[in-house]
């Protein structure tokens, strides 16, 4: 088995002993991001819509520099602050993805890294033949 870190300027940095991602074949396994500005480094205020944009556009610098997209994910995880904030995070979900979706589990936590209000992880597999 080769398990390749996946790391790009496109998310913020790993702050410690992990990896944006990992690819192990056609694999990846990516980190659960913030709503963090990757080149400012500055945490996304506001909105839950606005923190989840940012968290996908996150996502979304990971996967490509792994050669994937969007689609080639399998299953993602949310973790919400708040999870009557659930609809207005899954309005911003759905521009992200397509049918047919990833599987999914959503679930409210006490507290996220740097008072987010959302991350989200994701796996991904890449050139799925049944794709």
């Amino acid at each position: 088995m080769n398990k390749k870190e996946i790391k790009t300027q496109r998310a913020p940095k790993a702050i410690g002993p992990y990896s944006q991602g990992v690819s192990i074949g056609r694999h990846l396994f990516l980190s659960g991001q913030i709503p963090i500005e990757p080149l400012s480094g500055e945490l996304v205020t506001g909105s839950i819509e606005a923190q989840t944009r940012q968290v996908l556009k996150n996502l979304q610098g990971v996967l490509e520099e792994a050669g994937a997209t969007m689609r080639d994910v399998v299953k993602t995880t949310v973790y919400l602050k708040d999870l009557s904030a659930f609809a207005e995070m899954n309005a911003i979900y759905g521009e992200f993805f397509t049918d047919p979706y990833p599987a999914r589990a959503t679930v409210e936590v006490s507290a996220l890294p740097k008072g987010a209000l959302v991350e989200i992880d994701a796996i991904a597999v890449i050139g799925d033949e049944n794709a």
